[in-house]
Parts: structure tokens; C-alpha cells; sequence
């Protein structure tokens, strides 16, 4: 399977308060996003509680899906900080550029 685009147009830092993997939603407290909330941005790289994690913000970016998601839909954070489809009620972070099923890594664009 080909690599998807990874586009990042801004990298921001934020002390990570817990080990962050890779690829999910990160609140601005340092924290993996819960359900529904705002995202700062989604952990580029994994990192270790207390050491600065490199956030993208702004771009298409790469996240892992928490469910069946369908190309177009607005996502926001699973408790885990995995990608799903939002809710009326849900704080939007981004923009599905892929269909996924749970546990795939899908792009979306977040910022635009």
C-alpha cells in the first residue's frame, strides 16, 4: 500500500502530561484528547510523559481512525484520541480526506 500525503503546515510543541503514542489527538493540557473535545492538534511522533511533544496543528495530517469513517465527514476525538465521526454535540477537529474502518490511519485536514 502506497504511504498517504502527510502535509503538516505548522508544528507546535507541548509537554506531554502522559505517553502519547503517535497519530491521535492531544488536548492543550498535554493530555490525549477525550470524546467530543477540542483538539490541540494530533502527536506527531510518540512521546514520554513530561518531555515536549512535537503537535501538528495546521495541514493534512495523519490520525488513527476509532471507527468506520467515510471520506468528507467532520471527526473528532474518541476517548483514546483516535478519529471518528462527529456528532451534532462534538467539538470538530477535522475533516476525513479517507474512508476507514477502525485502527486504520486516515488523513485529514484540520485548519482549513
Amino acid at each position: 500500500m502506497a504511504e498517504k500525503l502527510y502535509k503538516p503546515l505548522l508544528i507546535d510543541s507541548l509537554t506531554a502530561k502522559v505517553d502519547l503514542p503517535k497519530q491521535v489527538f492531544v488536548d492543550f493540557e498535554g493530555n490525549i484528547c477525550t470524546a467530543g473535545k477540542k483538539a490541540f492538534g494530533v502527536c506527531d511522533v510518540e512521546t514520554d510523559a513530561n518531555q515536549l511533544a512535537p503537535i501538528a496543528v495546521l495541514g493534512i495530517l495523519l490520525v488513527v481512525s476509532g471507527g468506520t469513517i467515510t471520506k468528507g465527514s467532520n471527526v473528532t476525538s474518541d476517548t483514546t484520541g483516535r478519529a471518528v465521526v462527529a456528532t451534532s454535540s462534538d467539538a470538530i477537529n477535522g475533516y476525513a480526506l479517507d474512508d476507514a474502518s477502525e485502527g486504520e490511519v486516515i488523513r485529514i485536514a484540520r485548519g482549513f
